[in-house]
């Protein structure tokens, strides 16, 4: 399948399960969540909102959902890099942060 298709979806269910996976982070009603991607030359730039009714932040939801989209582009393009030693000379993935919070 399409790589970036599969990326979304991963990050989708990624802001669903956040509470399963780090602790003391509690199930949220999520509303929305939007998964952007814009790929340039030799990077991509991924970009999670999460948008939920409620007092609480969703910053580790959208930071979590970033996160495992960029992990699951890195797993399906990781043959594509690497080397005769087995590494991965130049693929990593830096910068996740919390863009902006908007509480309403």
């Amino acid at each position: 399948g399409s790589v970036l298709t599969c990326a979304q979806v991963a990050a989708v269910m990624a802001v669903k399960n956040t509470s399963q996976l780090i602790p003391m982070c509690h199930p949220l009603a999520i509303t929305g969540v939007d998964v952007d991607f814009d790929v340039g030359e030799r990077e991509i730039e991924a970009t999670v909102e999460v948008r939920m009714v409620g007092k609480t932040g969703v910053e580790m939801e959208a930071i979590t959902g970033v996160s495992v989209a960029l992990l699951t582009i890195w797993d399906m393009v990781k043959a594509a890099e690497k080397d005769e030693h087995g590494q991965y000379p130049e693929t990593e993935i830096t910068n996740i942060k919390v863009l902006e919070k908007v509480k309403e």
